[in-house]
C-alpha cells in the first residue's frame, strides 16, 4: 500500500503562481511514476502531469503545458506541481496518482490516489 497526501493548495490571484506537494508513505516511492490529475464538481477528473519512477520522462496535458512543472525528489518521497500563469480554469481539486507505469497514468489507470488540494484561481 502507498499512502499519498496532498499539501500546498490555496487560493492565488490569476497570473500568479503556487507550489503544491504530494508526499508518499508505506512502500518503496521511488519505483513508481507519480501524476497530478484535477476534477471540478459535475467534469470527469482530468489529466494534469506525470512523471517516471526516474524523474527522466514527463507528460503534460496541453492545458497545462508550458505553465505547469512536475517534479519529485525521491529522498524525501515527494512529488511536487509547480503551477505559473494561473488562470481561473486552473481552479480545481489537485489529486496526486501512483502507478508504476507511466504509460498508465496517462491513460488513467492508477492504482494509489491522494484525497486532494483544492486550488482556487481568482481572477
Amino acid at each position: 500500500q502507498v499512502q499519498l497526501v496532498e499539501s500546498g493548495g490555496g487560493l492565488v490571484q490569476a497570473g500568479g503562481s503556487l507550489r503544491i506537494f504530494c508526499a508518499a508513505s508505506g512502500r518503496s516511492f521511488s519505483i513508481y511514476a507519480m501524476g497530478w490529475f484535477r476534477q471540478t464538481p459535475g467534469k470527469e477528473r482530468e489529466f494534469v502531469a506525470a512523471i517516471s519512477w526516474s524523474g527522466g520522462s514527463t507528460v503534460y496535458a496541453d492545458s497545462v503545458k508550458g505553465r505547469f512543472n512536475i517534479s519529485r525528489d525521491n529522498t524525501k518521497d515527494t512529488v511536487y506541481l509547480q503551477m505559473s500563469v494561473l488562470k481561473p480554469e486552473d481552479t480545481a481539486v489537485y489529486y496526486c496518482a501512483a502507478d508504476p507505469i507511466l504509460a498508465n497514468l496517462v491513460n488513467y489507470e492508477v492504482e494509489y490516489w491522494g484525497k486532494g488540494t483544492r486550488v482556487t484561481v481568482s481572477s
